[in-house]
């Protein structure tokens, strides 16, 4: 059996040599082996050839096996590759650090930035709960911006109706879930960016262990409970909170991040509103350019408050109305008796 292991590398080699395709000598390999049968078949017991190709064709037949149930495997394999959605693909990071570098050069010059704050951007993990109208533009400019790496949770799907205002979407990805879509996005803009999507909704068994691997929570959900078990979950962490709100054609943003002496979420809204006070999009409608514009002030909030530049909206808030061109910022201050942050 050696000498037929030999003459096989000396065929592999020989086929290199000639620059043969690795089919090609895969074939060279196979007609050997049918020729070694074909010699434990024709001769007899004890006939020196057969001795030498190793005196018995079962041993030849279950090696031919194994081969076989190996080149069925890869096969298969190769398939259900074939087969993976372009948005579950493995990341390819470009490997070329001047692209990279040329790519953020406006963020560099900037003097509150720089190439300090740039590499703080790098190194950072954000996570962005919702890839809705608010998650749409954050996480684009947020991958624009250079973040090494962004998560998403999200457990909807694309639907028509979303494409007026979630501009991560497109109309060719209707029915995709809404995480997956936001990741081929990304990665179309940036493939320098590590996106990780979590296509499910966010509960209290997930989230302090999928809050533990970043360093900052974007917040752009539309309903109550989830708002309040963010809050709970950053706050207990000690990660800062970038939380912001639309309804109609108002929206409203702030950091929440008691670590630095800022309030909770819990702290400015200590209850839910009541049914029917804050219509959802679909109930009360909203204006296409809202979620952008204070998507697009989730991102910024979130890069100065990583890069240490300018003052980000700590024990402040931002209150947007685009109907009337009008911006306010107000203070907001802690409760002593926050049940979630008034003892931290």
């Amino acid at each position: 059996m050696a000498l037929v292991l030999v003459l096989a590398a000396l065929l592999w080699g020989l086929g290199h040599l000639l620059r043969l395709p690795v089919r090609g000598r895969l074939l060279m390999i196979a007609l050997l082996y049918v020729a070694v049968l074909m010699v434990q078949v024709a001769f007899p017991a004890g006939h020196p050839l057969r001795e030498a190709t190793g005196g018995s064709a079962g041993e030849w037949l279950v090696l031919g096996g194994l081969g076989a149930l190996v080149w069925l495997y890869s096969r298969g394999l190769r398939s259900l590759k074939s087969r993976v959605r372009p948005e579950n693909r493995a990341d390819r990071t470009p490997s070329d650090p001047t692209t990279e570098l040329e790519r953020n050069a406006r963020h560099i010059v900037l003097r509150e930035i720089g190439g300090p704050g740039q590499k703080r951007l790098k190194n950072a993990r954000v996570l962005v709960i919702g890839a809705g109208g608010l998650g749409s533009p954050a996480l684009q400019y947020l991958a624009a911006a250079g973040i090494g790496t962004i998560g998403v949770i999200d457990h909807d799907i694309v639907e028509n109706s979303n494409l007026q205002r979630q501009i991560i979407h497109t109309d060719d990805r209707i029915g995709m879930p809404k995480v997956f879509s936001a990741e081929q996005a990304i990665r179309a803009q940036n493939p320098f960016v590590s996106v990780r999507p979590y296509n499910r909704k966010l509960t209290s068994d997930i989230a302090s262990d999928l809050f533990a691997d970043y360093d900052m929570v974007l917040d752009g959900t539309d309903d109550s409970a989830t708002r309040y078990l963010v809050n709970e979950t950053a706050v207990a962490l000690g990660l800062p909170l970038v939380s912001a709100a639309i309804s109609q054609w108002e929206g409203q943003i702030s950091i929440f991040d008691p670590s630095r002496g800022t309030p909770c979420y819990r702290c400015v809204f200590p209850e839910p509103p009541a049914p029917g006070l804050a219509p959802t999009c679909a109930e009360g409608g909203v204006l296409g350019p809202l979620p952008g514009v204070v998507g697009a002030m989730m991102a910024v909030e979130a890069i100065k408050l990583i890069a240490g530049a300018g003052e980000p909206l700590l024990g402040r808030m931002m209150i947007y109305d685009a109907l009337y061109a009008d911006v306010r910022v107000i203070g907001i201050k802690r409760r002593d008796d926050c049940p979630v942050c008034g003892s931290a």
